[in-house]
């Protein structure tokens, strides 16, 4: 069963920046309020031009709503999550999380059979609020790969 609202974050560890770095995800939300939101793919067409943008562009709006902390996650490895997050301007705004080996996205059971196009199974397309480590509002796509109730002014209009 995936994830429900009223369940705390699993406490798995995922990298940011390089292989050496990891964060702690159900840490990284510990006493804090934030938006956690996952993308199939770094560098994918639909990641690229809207889902990961809108965070961006929505970056200010979304912490004057009171949130301290937006991160992406996706099943790719650091250095891509990194170049991704360079190439959209994320850098102090939008912490690019790796799932490596996919352990936090099959702890919350939201994975994505991609083996047809993206070679192996990766993430559904989903963003939650998250307030102290415990999901506040979880919205998964419907199909695992759209762009409606996981993008940034969905989430946005519900803070």
């Amino acid at each position: 069963m995936p994830i429900k609202v009223g369940e705390a974050l699993p406490s798995i560890k995922v990298m940011e920046g390089t292989p050496k770095d990891t964060v702690d995800v159900a840490s990284l939300f510990k006493g804090k309020k934030g938006i956690l939101f996952a993308v199939p793919g770094a560098f994918t067409p639909g990641c690229s031009k809207t889902h990961l943008p809108g965070y961006v562009a929505d970056f200010d709006k979304i912490k004057s709503k009171g949130v301290d902390v937006v991160a992406c996650i996706a099943v790719n490895d650091p250095f891509v999550m990194s170049a991704w997050g360079e190439a959209n301007g994320c850098q102090g705004k939008i912490q690019m999380l790796a799932d490596v080996h996919g352990e936090f996205t099959k702890a919350v059971d939201l994975e994505l059979d991609a083996t047809p196009f993206l070679g192996n199974i990766r993430s559904k397309r989903y963003a939650m609020l998250v307030e102290d480590g415990v999901v506040k509002q979880l919205h998964v796509e419907p199909d695992g790969t759209g762009l409606t109730c996981s993008l940034s002014n969905s989430i946005l209009s519900q803070l």
